[in-house]
């Protein structure tokens, strides 16, 4: 065998004999980094594919269809959801999230409740490459983790890790991170993307063997992406992002790909002061919010996280604008979507937004992608305009399209009913056909074909809802 030099793009992965300023296969700049890549000296010395370690036998469709994956519940409720039920023998999982946001502190967390769980008979295997046993300890005293069946490991050889994890032979493992983790036979720092791709397909070739549930934590660049070669990403079964607004007690975990369950699932936590606290309750983001008193700009909706409905509090400025272009600011939610509903409001109601600013807000930080809260930001725009306070056990869902028109949504039964759970007396929703409008009876429907319509009833609301704005 012997070396030679290769320069790789530290972004995709591609590889050039010779430096380039920008990658032609991603278009990033100043990206190359020089390695050392081993090559045949012969083309009869040919290295041996590692498939061969982990091969096996072809089966009938018939029998494959049979196998049923069995889930080990960790035992943190939302990891579980966001992972489809739990973690199964032999599964790679890749978590990824900004620098502070609560990687290792889930992490370690997890651990903890499988070693005293499902894994109580069975052992932890925790590898730090980033920080020192004294620094993990200290987490877990916090975090109040003191189960004797979880081993500590700060190491970022992957030679001497493999050693240890076959002489453990843990039943659950953890690298904390991928990028802290060096193949000494290979020329490369680590995080590099060889690197990067090497250990990763070595690790991968050892869980599948000996069926051991890998956690591999990974960074994030600047953009937001996660790090390393894109490969990394097609290795592991299961790719969880950890996201937060900034300065929010609040964690979003999503699965953006799972071999084993839907990606539709999200998983919510609370940062306190004892660790990350899971959040089940629908009504979990209205928090201290007063749903007592109606003020104008504000409107309630229900939207879906995966099969978990929440409360979303909308929250709506509109002021006379003095800067020649308007702004236009909408935090958790799509700003193209906000425009196009602004521009329907004034092709269709007459309503003018030109000389004025518009500030649009999700309370709780959570971003929402569906189209379900449409209807809910009209009436909130409609309510700034027009400074019309809505009452607060009024709820609006429904998606609105460019002309005007309110369509329906999946699972507008199941909103209905935990929007009646969580106090909501009025709901505001699509047309109903004949044989539908039965099933609807609580809280009190009311059939929106259109905005026409909804600026009509809250125009009526203003005589009445004017004494319980908030002085």
């Amino acid at each position: 065998m012997r070396l030679k030099t290769v320069y790789r793009c530290q972004n995709c992965g591609h590889s050039e004999p010779k430096w380039a300023g920008k990658c032609p296969e991603c278009g990033a700049w100043n990206t190359f980094v020089e390695e050392a890549e081993a090559v045949a000296a012969k083309s009869g010395d040919k290295k041996r594919s590692s498939l061969t370690d982990f091969s096996e036998p072809p089966v009938k469709l018939s029998e494959a269809e049979s196998m049923k994956t069995d889930y080990i519940r960790t035992g943190v409720s939302e990891l579980d959801r966001a992972l489809g039920g739990g973690i199964v023998p032999g599964q790679v999982i890749l978590l990824a999230g900004a620098p502070g946001i609560g990687k290792s502190t889930l992490t370690l967390e997890a651990c903890s409740a499988l070693a005293s769980g499902a894994l109580c008979k069975g052992t932890v295997l925790y590898v730090s490459g980033e920080e020192s046993l004294a620094q993990v300890g200290s987490r877990a005293a916090r975090l109040g983790v003191r189960a004797d069946n979880i081993y500590l490991m700060s190491e970022t050889d992957l030679g001497k890790i493999i050693e240890q994890i076959r002489k453990i032979k843990p039943d659950f493992l953890v690298i904390d991170s991928i990028q802290t983790v060096y193949h000494p036979d290979f020329a490369g720092s680590a995080g590099s993307v060889g690197q990067i791709r090497e250990c990763a397909a070595e690790l991968l070739k050892i869980v599948k063997t000996s069926g051991i549930p890998l956690l591999l934590l990974g960074h994030i660049t600047k953009e937001g992406s996660l790090a390393g070669p894109k490969v990394l990403e097609h290795i592991v079964d299961t790719v969880l992002c950890f996201d937060s607004e900034k300065s929010n007690v609040y964690r979003v975990l999503r699965p953006e790909k799972n071999r084993f369950g839907p990606v539709e699932e999200t998983g919510i936590f609370e940062m306190t002061s004892s660790g990350l606290k899971p959040v089940g309750d629908a009504g979990i983001l209205l928090g201290d919010c007063d749903r007592e008193t109606a003020f104008a700009g504000r409107t309630f909706s229900m939207a879906f996280e995966g099969s978990r409905p929440l409360i979303a509090e909308i929250q709506v400025l509109a002021s006379r604008s003095y800067l020649p272009y308007p702004r236009r600011t909408v935090t958790g939610y799509d700003l193209n979507r906000a425009q196009m509903l602004i521009a329907a409001l004034e092709k269709n109601l007459g309503l003018h937004f030109e000389e004025m600013d518009v500030f649009i807000s999700i309370r709780g930080g959570l971003k929402f992608r569906e189209p379900s809260l449409d209807l809910a930001i009209c009436a909130a725009l409609i309510s700034s305009v027009k400074d019309i306070p809505v009452p607060p056990d009024h709820i609006f869902i429904g998606e609105v399209g460019v002309l005007a028109q309110v369509s329906a949504v999946p699972f507008t039964d199941r909103r209905l009913s935990e929007a009646f759970r969580l106090g909501f007396k009025h709901s505001f929703i699509h047309k109903l056909r004949g044989s539908t409008k039965s099933s609807y009876k609580k809280p009190a429907v009311h059939q929106t074909g259109d905005l026409s319509e909804l600026l009509k009833y809250m125009l009526q609301l203003k005589p009445g809802a004017a004494a319980m704005v908030k002085k």
